[in-house]
């Protein structure tokens, strides 16, 4: 399915944009089509010019749309700029992702799931951050260019888990280690040297502030979560999960 969405519908919607004449094409992209960095060298950062190597079909899905969307704007000269962040969080995120599923979990005193021995290395993106980047993109970036969108912020997966649960004032006993995903990245840093350069754009909210104000806003929007995490999610979390 995530490869005629984001191959296929790419294609669809670039199309669509040269029969109408739209202004602007933008691909929001992700880090991960970078493939990874290893854990002991913190110094290594993703650049826009670093070679496209991934690990996944999804990542590879999410390369492939990039790839169109710049082939597009050389060969038809469709106004085209791509952006490549690092993990988002923030309120409305759906639970299947880290932080707003340990939030969920830990807040009906459920188990934590975190793969292997959760060292992974994410570098985090503030929401509001992003959509200030895409912004930018769209009123100074320049066609035919690729931006990327990084927070600076980087945490492992049991930093995170460890941060929730201490804020929510659960105990670390929740936490259940289960078996790592195939190909799982090791590390994703980005250098956003050239979006703050060029676009003036700069991330300002900080881990310790976001994260506060992510857990703040799942407690008091429950309601919401519960309404997600009914019906179809809970066969799509015993099949991720329950087996593991």
């Amino acid at each position: 399915m995530f490869l005629e969405t984001n191959i296929l519908g790419t294609q669809v919607v670039m199309d669509a944009c040269r029969k109408y004449g739209v202004e602007r094409f933008h691909q929001v992209g992700t880090d991960e089509v970078y493939g990874d960095l290893p854990l002991d060298r913190p110094d290594l950062f993703f650049h826009e010019d670093t070679p496209i190597k991934t690990s996944s079909p999804y990542s590879t899905s999410k390369a492939s749309a990039d790839l169109l969307a710049l082939a597009y704007h050389r060969t038809y000269g469709l106004p085209v700029t791509v952006s490549r962040c690092s993990n988002n969080y923030g309120p409305y995120q759906f639970p299947e992702k880290l932080i707003p599923l340990m939030i969920n979990n830990a807040t009906h005193d459920k188990p934590l799931p975190v793969y292997g021995e959760g060292l992974n290395v994410r570098d985090w993106l503030y929401v509001e951050d992003h959509c200030r980047g895409i912004l930018a993109v769209l009123e100074k970036g320049k066609v035919g260019e690729i931006y990327n969108l990084g927070g600076h912020n980087e945490k492992s997966n049991i930093e995170i888990v460890k941060i929730i649960l201490k804020e929510l004032g659960k105990p670390e006993s929740l936490i259940t280690y289960v078996a790592d995903r195939k190909g799982h990245d090791q590390r994703y840093a980005i250098d956003p040297t050239k979006a703050m350069a060029d676009l003036g754009w700069q991330p300002t909210t900080m881990f310790k502030d976001g994260i506060k104000l992510t857990i703040s806003w799942y407690r008091e929007n429950a309601w919401w979560l519960d309404e997600c995490t009914s019906g179809e999610y809970k066969n799509y979390y015993d099949k991720m999960y329950g087996n593991r």
